[in-house]
């Protein structure tokens, strides 16, 4: 498997170039799938306020899933070593929950329509400062996905919500994370989409 290093702010030199194949490559032996794509990116902060300048990021693309790391260090060895150890846990949590929702054909019972939580947005709304604005924009692709595909992309990438297309009915749903650590699901009402 071929490892796409880059670096960011820095050249990548051979021995630490060796030092994210071995590490890296040490970390994916868990999860041995064709074809996977791995791309990992090193860069290092120059403003010294931060106090972890090195950074390692890793992303691994496999049959339409996603897996990303992201960590910080003092030092661009230690941040490689955190990534990797932190790459192997996502791969086993992967290889983990597949099998157990296929196995367990568990669903999502926490589900809230949009109407339920427009009034909170509306009241957290009326809070926002004059001054508040977008600070970033991002396009995404929304991949038609099941509930059960929906939660294993939401822990791989370790976001709080997912946004993605129900493979059933072509709606587009939100998956997100709670604070007690459950899961809940926005679902686009049928009447919406229907006319």
């Amino acid at each position: 498997m071929e490892i796409k290093i880059t670096g960011r702010k820095m050249t990548v030199s051979d021995a630490l170039r060796s030092y994210v194949e071995e590490k890296i490559g040490n970390s994916l032996k868990v999860f041995s799938i064709t074809p996977m794509n791995v791309e990992v990116v090193l860069r290092k902060e120059k403003n010294p306020a931060i106090p972890k300048p090195a950074v390692a990021e890793v992303t691994l693309v496999t049959k339409g899933h996603i897996i990303r790391t992201e960590e910080a260090e003092e030092d661009m060895y230690a941040a490689i070593d955190v990534a990797a150890a932190k790459t192997e846990r996502q791969l086993r949590k992967y290889k983990t929950r597949v099998i157990d929702r296929r196995q367990n054909g568990k669903k999502i019972s926490d589900t809230l329509m949009v109407e339920d939580i427009l009034p909170l947005a509306d009241e957290h709304l009326a809070h926002l400062e004059d001054d508040d604005h977008i600070v970033r924009v991002k396009e995404i692709e929304l991949n038609a996905l099941s509930e059960e595909e929906a939660l294993v992309q939401i822990d791989l990438l370790g976001h709080d919500f997912y946004v993605y297309n129900d493979s059933n009915t072509g709606a587009v749903n939100v998956i997100y994370r709670r604070k007690d650590g459950s899961y809940g699901l926005l679902k686009q009402r049928l009447e919406t989409l229907n006319g």
